[in-house]
């Protein structure tokens, strides 16, 4: 069963984050928060407290399938700046997988890991996608091993996108059953 890091870092978007994690864990996937900054807390857009299972540097990537990068500001923007996330997500996108949702997208794309695909993100933030990538506002997009949402209000259908491509149709099915959905 593949494994998915969740990369979290100040000013995370709240639903954006913990949903994908929600919804991995009810369909069996392994799931880990790790906190790009020096201690494992986080403090979201929202001002919610959470504590990340680990640090970026207590992480051995290559025990991961799958690298997630939640939208919201200014989270997007310390995802950014950081090198060290952006060498993940470079190679992860080159091997693995990659989800982005909202402004995080932009990341993809400032990072050229759009060309040739189809991507989705918040509005205005398409701006960092190469011309002819951006595939339409409040949707989630599957391009090969690239999954992209818009916002926040995609956060569930996203999730579940990303436990398809884990899990299975299957998989998906019974965490709907079990959510109501």
């Amino acid at each position: 069963m593949s494994a998915v890091a969740v990369l979290v870092a100040d000013g995370f978007e709240t639903i954006e984050c913990l949903t994908i994690v929600d919804v991995l864990r009810r369909g069996g996937v392994r799931v880990s928060l790790v906190s790009i900054q020096p201690t494992r807390d986080a403090v979201s857009s929202q001002q919610i407290d959470i504590v990340c299972d680990y640090t970026f540097d207590e992480v051995d990537f290559d025990e991961y399938d799958y690298v997630v990068l939640p939208g919201g500001m200014p989270g997007t923007l310390h995802l950014r700046r950081d090198e060290r996330v952006c060498d993940v997500v470079r190679r992860f996108a080159a091997t693995k997988h990659v989800a982005a949702i909202c402004a995080a997208p932009s990341i993809l794309g400032e990072l050229g890991l759009l060309v040739g695909r189809q991507a989705t993100c918040f509005p205005g933030f398409e701006k960092a996608f190469p011309a002819g990538t951006f595939a339409g506002a409040k949707t989630v997009i599957v391009d090969g091993n690239i999954i992209t949402a818009s916002a926040m209000g995609q956060a569930l259908p996203f999730a579940l996108a990303v436990l398809g491509d884990i899990a299975g149709e299957r998989a998906v099915q019974k965490v709907r059953e079990g959510i109501q959905l």
